[in-house]
């Protein structure tokens, strides 16, 4: 296997990109909305590449060097149990090696396979309708 794992490149990878998303289906529905292609401008962003096959791909926040946070680690089903996801996570500990990185999933089970330690918890903060 000849993988290569580098930055985004807008131009050269967003629609296989999306063609990888849009195969998870509608779990990952939202991602297909234009306003997507920003987010991962502005992300620190790593894609897998098997040949000219875009495979996987990783979007991670930097908080000011403080924190990183990995909000999306996606590989494709048929490359899954290839170790494409934990070299996509290798590349965010090599390229931050001062700065603690945090996962946002989930999907515990493949975290702690990894052997990442679960701090805590996160919620979705959702709106209310306070009717008085």
């Amino acid at each position: 296997m000849n993988l290569k794992i580098r930055k985004y490149n807008p131009t050269l990878d967003y629609e296989n990109l999306m063609k990888l998303v849009q195969s998870e289906g509608e779990e990952w529905k939202d991602y297909l909305k234009p306003i997507y292609r920003k987010a991962l401008e502005s992300s620190i962003t790593y894609v897998a590449l098997i040949g000219d096959e875009l495979c996987g791909y990783s979007r991670s926040l930097s908080d000011s060097g403080l924190f990183v946070w990995v909000i999306d680690l996606l590989v494709n089903e048929n490359r899954r149990g290839l170790s494409i996801g934990k070299k996509l996570m290798e590349c965010i500990l090599t390229d931050f090696p001062d700065i603690d990185v945090f996962v946002m999933s989930d999907v515990d089970p493949y975290y702690d396979k990894l052997g990442y330690e679960k701090e805590g918890s996160i919620f979705k903060v959702t709106r209310t309708h306070n009717k008085t």
